[in-house]
């Protein structure tokens, strides 16, 4: 293969910050955005209460939720989320579990070993991969899913496999996917996401998004397992209707909840969610069109339709490095990831640490075009200078 030159790029990305979590603030963002933010002020108070209701509300307009669903801002991000959904909602019929990455098996392992479900049956594919989603019983079981692979780079491309007269109830972890794919709601009964992914949010709560179906299970269904307090979504039987309207179970960072309004906002002035799936295809078109055209590496998802335009996870193909076996290929990937970091154009591009090695690139709504663009010639830079360094320590 012939060695690129080793000059550096003349462009480099204006934001260097490509983490999949958390993810690059909106384009503009500084702190002065958030001088609204009621500080020193309890969350029960009148304007407390006025901020998390009007994130709920900014929530349903830009992710355009039904408006017979609830949105609940909830503890501990996705995470906290997806369990309280678990913990909840499960056990009243068999249950199907899909996995294609890390947080997907994360939640196999919730379900198999801490609530000891004997009825769930796990389905899974490799990375870069889903498996066979005609095959899946969505009619009679209920069936708990990630929709974007946020370590795989593997989403769903649809809905279509998800029966419209279900009798189960469908719970989607879509953290990386909301507001850079549309969800097809009428097939989603349980929708969880955190403030710091596409919108580049800061850490705190997650939210919690319920169909009229799931409503009626949480009403109807008592587990067979204790509930901790900030798992506990109904009192008597009746769902707390006072979370869906900004009564949050623990006191949130009213710090956070302004950021997360401002990035609503920041939304809303794009488009919408048109404009933010629109800004997210172009990032991700511009990294896998560089993939394309470069020899060295490729997409780790195995078919372009279901390959991610936020989590982008790629893995070099150089047969130089390859023959090293996956030890090699994984040296060679964080030092890509270091030297571009050492350069200040790129941070947090390691595959995660759970994945096949290689480099993960996020391409969500808050990036910038222009900079993933700006990337891509320093990726082929430092291939150039990783191979130079290899080819002196063999000389």
């Amino acid at each position: 293969m012939a060695m690129m030159p080793l000059n550096r790029p003349a462009s480099r990305p204006n934001v260097p910050h490509f983490s999949s979590g958390p993810c690059a603030k909106r384009p503009g963002w500084s702190p002065e955005a958030l001088t609204d933010a009621p500080l020193g002020r309890s969350h029960r108070a009148k304007v407390g209460k006025a901020k998390l209701k009007l994130a709920i509300d900014l929530t349903r307009e830009v992710l355009q939720v039904p408006a017979d669903y609830r949105i609940g801002i909830v503890p501990a991000s996705d995470t906290g989320a997806v369990e309280m959904a678990l913990w909840s909602l499960l056990g009243a019929r068999p249950v199907e579990m899909l996995a294609w990455e890390s947080f997907g098996e994360g939640w196999v392992t919730d379900v198999v070993k801490q609530l000891k479900l004997a009825d769930a049956k796990i389905t899974k594919a490799e990375y870069g991969a889903l498996p066979d989603l005609a095959a899946v019983d969505t009619r009679t079981r209920d069936v708990v899913f990630t929709w974007n692979g946020t370590t795989s780079g593997v989403r769903v491309p649809n809905a279509d496999w998800i029966a419209a007269d279900r009798e189960g109830l469908t719970i989607c972890d879509a953290t990386s996917a909301a507001f850079s794919q549309r969800l097809d709601w009428a097939k989603l009964d349980v929708v969880t996401y955190s403030w710091q992914k596409a919108l580049g949010g800061e850490a705190a709560h997650g939210m919690l998004i319920l169909s009229p179906r799931a409503v009626e299970r949480l009403e109807s269904h008592v587990p067979a397992w204790p509930m901790p307090k900030i798992f506990r979504l109904t009192k008597g039987g009746k769902l707390i209707e006072g979370i869906f309207q900004g009564e949050t179970i623990n006191t949130p960072s009213m710090l956070c909840v302004e950021d997360y309004i401002d990035a609503l906002q920041w939304a809303k002035a794009e488009g919408g969610l048109d404009g933010l799936v629109a800004r997210s295809d172009a990032n991700a078109k511009a990294v896998l069109d560089w993939v394309a055209r470069t020899p060295w590496i490729e997409n780790l998802a195995k078919l372009p339709e279901t390959a991610s335009n936020t989590s982008v996870c790629l893995v070099v193909t150089d047969p130089e490095i390859t023959a090293g076996g996956q030890e090699a290929v994984a040296a060679f990937s964080k030092a890509l990831a270091s030297a571009l970091e050492t350069e200040g154009v790129a941070y947090d591009i390691g595959a995660y640490r759970d994945a096949p090695p290689g480099l993960r690139i996020w391409c969500g709504a808050t990036v910038e075009t222009a900079d993933v663009a700006a990337l891509t010639g320093w990726l082929d830079w430092a291939f150039a200078a990783e191979k130079a360094k290899r080819a002196q320590k063999a000389a």
